[in-house]
């Protein structure tokens, strides 16, 4: 599966800007979430700039979900049993904030998206 079109770029990359612009991407949506499908791992990205790095709310599947930042080259270099690789949720649409979504997920230990 692709994990980037070239609509998701493009928002992710408006998004990178106008974080730039406001010094701060707490307050965007995620643009797309990413996901392993034979494991616990979840990443809510909202922004990226042109080289790659994209940020969002990470969750690994150890109870602890964490803003931070991850390459999407890293993300398509994962090898998962089966022959798979880390997947595109095609059916993810935001309804609230990175910010929000990352206070909830600290309670909770995980993604709940």
């Amino acid at each position: 599966m692709k994990l980037l079109t070239k609509a998701i770029e493009k928002k992710l990359l408006a998004n990178n800007a106008e974080m730039e612009a406001s010094a701060g991407s707490l307050s965007l949506k995620p643009v797309v979430k990413y996901f392993n499908p034979t494991g616990a791992a979840t990443w809510l990205i909202s922004d990226m700039d042109k080289n790659g790095m994209m940020f969002g709310l990470a969750d690994l599947g150890m109870g602890s979900p964490e803003m931070g930042y991850v390459m999407l080259e890293e993300l398509e270099s994962i090898k998962l049993p089966f022959g798979l690789g880390v997947e595109r949720d095609l059916s993810f649409e935001a309804d609230k904030t990175v910010s929000e979504y990352a206070k909830e997920a600290s309670k909770a230990g995980y993604i709940a998206a």
